[in-house]
């Protein structure tokens, strides 16, 4: 029975008229065609160029994250977190306040000497810190930067901006430093904004240059920890630069922390500002950071490649 049915649904199906063939078929839509020259050109920028600020400002939310990433990674399962910021200055103010100050007895100009040393320590581990972080921010972002376009000058600012959260809480410890030794509120106070924004685009100028020079000669791991040390003993941090003899503070004004560690702690204690000394830190470190810019863009070509 079931092949007598087979059978004759095959019969019929034999005698179905076949369906009708359009004589006109359908055009299909022609493939696509890569065009013969590319949209976009992604190449690195002439070394001689002006700084494309333009291009940063673009990325400017890829900035936020790294710097919040960078801020999340720092106190990443540590216990008391942020408080290191006051922590580290704090312990290193007292070690040389009972070395410098008690034992050694090295002048403040009239400053406690507590005071004295925790203001400069502060602004200069915030220097120092973040130099090296952003020294050491491509070659730990390589994964990053070999897969994906954006301004490379993005991650050492990222890494150096980062440090401003640490050196803004380090500073909070000053103000009551301040009143508890009677040092009132002065005009000059308005003057630590500036002062600290000097000293980041100093930190800047140093993160860009050992970034990019990092990234080819991996001696910089070794030398800038060594120059970082050595810059803080030839920098008025722990003495007064009253204490340099007067035919020898032309060599401490080469160097452009003298004018802004100096200014800072004036601003703090309501002291007379060498504005000459300010002035002349400023163009050093516009000079510095323009120099650290132009190897920046000089290098940048040859990142993916040699990282």
């Amino acid at each position: 029975m079931s092949s007598t049915s087979y059978e004759s649904s095959a019969e019929a199906g034999s005698s179905a008229e076949p369906a009708p063939v359009d004589p006109q078929p359908r055009s299909r839509p022609a493939p696509y065609t890569l065009p013969t020259k590319p949209i976009t050109t992604i190449k690195a920028s002439r070394p001689w160029a002006p700084l494309n600020l333009r291009s940063v400002w673009n990325y400017r939310e890829l900035l936020y994250f790294l710097i919040w990433r960078d801020i999340k990674v720092r106190y990443k399962q540590t216990v008391l977190g942020a408080a290191w910021a006051i922590i580290q200055p704090l312990i290193m103010m007292l070690i040389f306040t009972f070395f410098f100050g008690k034992l050694a007895r090295i002048p403040t100009e009239g400053v406690p000497s507590g005071l004295f040393y925790y203001a400069g320590l502060s602004l200069w581990m915030f220097f120092s810190n973040s130099a090296m972080s952003g020294a050491n921010s491509l070659t730990s972002s390589t994964n990053l930067i070999t897969k994906v376009y954006f301004p490379r000058l993005i991650i050492p600012s990222a890494a150096v901006l980062a440090g401003v959260l640490d050196f803004a809480i380090a500073s909070i410890l000053l103000f009551p430093l301040l009143f508890f030794y009677g040092f009132g509120v002065n005009w000059r106070l308005l003057l630590l904004l500036p002062i600290s924004i000097l000293t980041t685009m100093l930190a800047l100028a140093m993160g860009i240059l050992f970034s990019a020079l990092n990234t080819k000669y991996r001696d910089v791991r070794y030398a800038l920890p060594f120059l970082l040390q050595v810059w803080m003993f030839v920098s008025p941090i722990i003495y007064a630069a009253s204490l340099v003899p007067r035919e020898l503070r032309w060599l401490l004004a080469l160097n452009p922390l003298t004018g802004i560690v100096g200014s800072y702690r004036a601003a703090l204690f309501g002291q007379p500002i060498h504005w000459g000394a300010l002035a002349y830190s400023i163009l050093l470190t516009l000079i510095f950071l323009s120099f650290a810019a132009y190897t920046f863009r000089r290098m940048e070509k040859s990142f993916a490649e040699v990282i």
